[in-house]
């Protein structure tokens, strides 16, 4: 699948098209979502480089909706997650939800995209402002 490829090469443009103008992105370690195109892409830009050792190792899809299992690891820690993508008409993802587990991987995600997420709303900004 066209995103499965995009993040596991961390062709983060080629991710950034798919996202529709309002896709909702449902964070595993925020309590509200994020909604827009400009933060989700800058969201997605930042935890692509706080996770190591990212891969996918399931794919489940039942239209309209996909779901992708990952394993990876943060701060030494492993965790495993699930990214559940729904689509719209013309193939552009509307709604964004990550899970992920254990606890304690979470906590060690949590803290490192709070570290950033200044940055995260500035490049948001900077994003929305360009386009």
């Amino acid at each position: 699948m066209r995103f499965r490829e995009a993040i596991e090469t961390a062709n983060m443009d080629e991710v950034e098209s798919m996202l529709a103008d309002q896709v909702v992105f449902r964070s595993p370690v925020a309590f509200k979502p994020y909604t827009g195109k400009a933060i989700t892409n800058a969201i997605l830009r930042s935890v692509i480089e706080v996770f190591e050792d990212f891969h996918y190792i399931r794919e489940i899809s039942e239209d309209p909706m996909h779901a992708f299992v990952f394993e990876a690891t943060v701060d030494g820690l492993q965790l495993t997650g699930c990214d559940f993508l729904v689509y719209d008409d013309e193939g552009k993802i509307v709604d964004f939800m990550v899970m992920v587990r254990p606890l304690k991987g979470a906590h060690a995600l949590a803290t490192r995209m709070a570290e950033r997420f200044p940055d995260i709303q500035a490049a948001a900004t900077a994003w929305a402002e360009a386009h």
